[in-house]
């Protein structure tokens, strides 16, 4: 069976298969400060089934982003969600020492949790030996798709030491960049580069992991002087295949990407969810070698630049 699509993406989408999810599975993370809380959702049929993991944008924590985390579990991956030292359910003072550093443990929260696969696949009933670990995207909206993006081989400027670390992992073969922030310097309004110090020098020259970048045309944030355009360096910087959708009229909720009314989203859309639902499925399917057919018929259809929601473009 195959659902109907509302957003006439050409996204032929299997009928989606219960899901079982299980939150919190608690990592130690004595380095860390507080343990680590993951989310785990996988479909209760199937085998070999991939792996997502996704971060949250600044301020979530493994209970947001359920239109994605779903929807991924429902048509066959396993989503892997931690919960971020910056998520405002920790509370982290102002002046606590960690707070330069949160990019830096955010990645190592998703280091920690592909070192720690068995542990959270032993976690959920019926899970174990059903994980496919040669395919594994990260994925990210916001503060989440730098998080994402340095897995993929972006180079973050510690505030601190002042290096540029090669923090790239290579059990993460794809990625899908939601929202996320482009170049520094002189890009930067004065209050991002002096609250959040690691946009000022990303470098994403050797972001060479196949990605498909998500922005929308209204995405207009505090964090830069320039427009929504921001959003899509990522794309445009970075060597390697990569892909970008460009969705119609949407803010940096994306039409509802942090949950189901909640109050983060600014422009909720049912049919702009929809869209990035089917394109982000299909092309997560594509770049981890499963099946390229719908992400084929997405791009054809989204490529001609004539559909009312998105367009997409390749490099």
């Amino acid at each position: 069976m195959i659902e109907t699509d509302p957003a006439a993406t050409s996204v032929a989408v299997p009928a989606a298969a219960p899901i079982v999810s299980v939150k919190p599975v608690v990592l130690s993370a004595p380095d860390r400060g507080a343990d680590l809380h993951v989310r785990v959702s996988a479909p209760t049929t199937g085998r070999e089934l991939p792996v997502v993991v996704l971060s949250h944008g600044f301020g979530s924590s493994l209970d947001g982003y359920g239109p994605l985390a779903d929807f991924w579990a429902a048509h066959g991956f396993v989503v892997l969600q931690p919960t971020h030292l910056d998520s405002k359910t920790l509370a982290i003072p102002e002046d606590d020492p960690r707070r330069p550093r949160f990019w830096r443990f955010r990645v190592e929260d998703m280091k920690r949790i592909l070192d720690r696969l068995d542990f959270l696949e032993a976690a959920v009933p019926g899970l174990s030996g059903r994980i496919d670990r040669s395919r594994i995207a990260a994925a990210g909206h916001s503060f989440g798709g730098q998080t994402a993006g340095v897995l993929l081989g972006m180079r973050v400027r510690d505030p601190q030491s002042g290096e540029s670390e090669d923090l790239a992992d290579p059990r993460v073969t794809a990625g899908v960049l939601l929202a996320t922030a482009g170049r520094g310097g002189d890009d930067l309004t004065p209050w991002a580069a002096a609250n959040f110090p690691w946009l000022k020098a990303p470098s994403f020259a050797d972001m060479t992991t196949p990605a498909l970048v998500v922005m929308g045309d209204a995405d207009h944030l505090p964090l830069t002087v320039r427009g929504a355009d921001w959003t899509a360096d990522p794309y445009f910087l970075s060597p390697g295949h990569k892909s970008l959708l460009t969705v119609a009229g949407a803010e940096h909720s994306l039409g509802g990407v942090f949950g189901y009314e909640v109050k983060e989203n600014t422009d909720e859309n049912p049919e702009r969810i929809s869209l990035i639902q089917r394109v982000t499925w299909a092309y997560l399917r594509h770049a981890l070698g499963i099946d390229g057919s719908a992400w084929s018929a997405a791009h054809e259809t989204l490529s001609e630049g004539t559909h009312p929601l998105a367009r997409i473009e390749s490099t």
